[in-house]
């Protein structure tokens, strides 16, 4: 049996607003070193290297973030690097990723990945996607990958499988999916980890495209004209075709347009150690830690103070009897906060908006 053609979209918009003040609209945290001396966009893109080459690599961004993914990987093909008209939310923006690849082969594996999570064990990982294209090819199904959770968790998605049947490929079993659950309040979140047939929903995908694309058509009709005329805008090089789709476009996310609503949905628990950096807070698991639990980027003298996270690499930062802060410096803002209450950050740039004070933003 031949390699199925394997392409990977890595979606690269987003704002980042969580990790203000260093993420900033023009900069948001997938192009900035957050985990390590690379940008989380350039660590994406070096561990899909074994598995394929950047050719069969595409990037979905509005156009200015295109082109700061166009200076962070030069070698990436310029056709390859989808700039999205305007943000709709990542239902057009994958249609858009998606239909392009579908106009040079309707059978092509398309992976889907978000640019700014933290992937460890890189080898299962890319075992893994190997084995979810074997699915896609195998089936008309699309597939996702679920992460165990941990603790109940009430900032993600869950994914409700069937337990006990399951398919095989690569090694690794993949379940039906029997519903997806919005973000739950803590006792419901319990009641999933208890449950044991609960996963966190990543946020990856795979599906060959005319799957995609068949999908739409049963299940998510309301966006079938847009598929359509998207493919021909792109086929004809029609910029402002384009714009028009998207202008009309609803904004949902694909979860909600299509991976809610279809059959023939499936889960492959993941085998690799995962994380979606979704707040300074979750830094204290990725950086290294001092014997009192403080993970710095900086100089820190820290006396009587633990599980605090500093960013503040330009000067020194004392830190004298405190625990569980989160202190972020950069050129023009400080931010302090307890480490509980990092996911407000956001609330922040919602009152400098508010305010006018929009180049802080």
């Amino acid at each position: 049996m031949s390699r199925p053609d394997i392409r990977v979209v890595i979606m690269a918009g987003g704002s980042g607003t969580r990790f203000w003040p260093l993420s900033r609209q023009k900069k948001p945290k997938q192009f900035l070193p957050i985990v390590g001396s690379k940008t989380m966009l350039q660590e994406t893109v070096d561990r899909l290297k074994p598995l394929l080459p950047l050719s069969r690599i595409h990037t979905v961004a509005n156009a200015q973030q295109t082109k700061i993914i166009r200076r962070l990987v030069p070698r990436l093909p310029a056709a390859n690097c989808l700039a999205e008209p305007q943000a709709k939310n990542t239902a057009p923006s994958l249609i858009l990723a998606t239909a392009s690849i579908f106009n040079q082969n309707p059978q092509a594996v398309v992976i889907v990945l978000p640019a700014d999570h933290l992937i460890g064990d890189v080898p299962v990982f890319l075992k893994q996607l190997e084995a979810g294209a074997e699915a896609a090819c195998a089936s008309d199904s699309l597939i996702t990958f679920g992460i165990r959770p941990s603790f109940p968790a009430t900032g993600y998605g869950y994914i409700h499988f069937q337990k006990k049947k399951s398919d095989s490929f690569g090694g690794f079993a993949f379940h039906s999916v029997l519903e997806f659950k919005e973000k739950p309040a803590l006792e419901q979140a319990r009641k999933f980890l208890a449950a044991g047939c609960y996963w966190w929903n990543s946020g990856m995908f795979i599906w060959r495209a005319e799957t995609f694309a068949a999908k739409l058509k049963q299940h998510a009709p309301r966006f079938w004209p847009f598929w359509e005329r998207t493919a021909a805008a792109l086929r004809n090089r029609n910029r402002k075709a384009l714009e028009a789709v998207f202008a009309q476009a609803p904004s949902l996310s694909i979860d909600f347009a299509l991976m809610e609503k279809a059959e023939g949905v499936v889960v492959c628990p993941a085998d690799f150690r995962w994380s979606d950096v979704g707040a300074w807070s979750s830094l204290l698991e990725v950086w290294p830690r001092d014997g009192r639990g403080n993970a710095v980027r900086g100089e820190v003298l820290a006396l009587d103070s633990e599980k605090c996270l500093v960013y503040n690499p330009d000067k020194l930062t004392a830190l004298i009897g405190v625990r569980d802060l989160i202190v972020v410096e950069t050129e023009d803002a400080l931010l302090v906060c307890r480490r509980d209450q990092d996911q407000k950050v956001k609330d922040i740039l919602d009152k400098l908006k508010k305010n006018g004070r929009t180049r802080l933003i």
